[in-house]
């Protein structure tokens, strides 16, 4: 499977990317709706562990993007990193600018979680 990821073209690439990109909404919208679990509120514990950052998933696929650019890793990786970085990063800026804008009539997307 490794090789297979190597030579994605830039079509099917887009593809996985749109795929799990929707993956990762649907289980995001789940949560935040079917389970209501809200980041202001749910796990704002999180914050002392953070220093009041709040931590978006689209940081961790930005995070992926950077290592994907690491020229040493193993050929099927960068791909594979490409992937799932840029599908964590869309789905939390259609999560925050997308569904929560038009559900909510505010993107809720803060930078650091509310003093309490």
């Amino acid at each position: 499977m490794g090789d297979c990821l190597a030579l994605l073209s830039v079509n099917k690439m887009l593809f996985w990317i749109a795929i799990l990109t929707l993956v990762i909404e649907a289980i995001t919208v789940l949560f935040r709706f079917g389970f209501r679990i809200q980041a202001t509120r749910s796990p704002a514990f999180i914050a002392r562990f953070t220093f009041g950052i709040r931590i978006h998933h689209g940081y961790l696929g930005i995070i992926l993007l950077i290592v994907s650019l690491i020229p040493t890793l193993p050929v099927y990786l960068p791909n594979m990193l490409l992937i799932l970085g840029s599908s964590l990063l869309l789905s939390d800026l259609i999560h925050h600018f997308v569904v929560l804008w038009w559900i909510t009539g505010d993107p809720q997307f803060h930078l650091r979680y509310p003093r309490r």
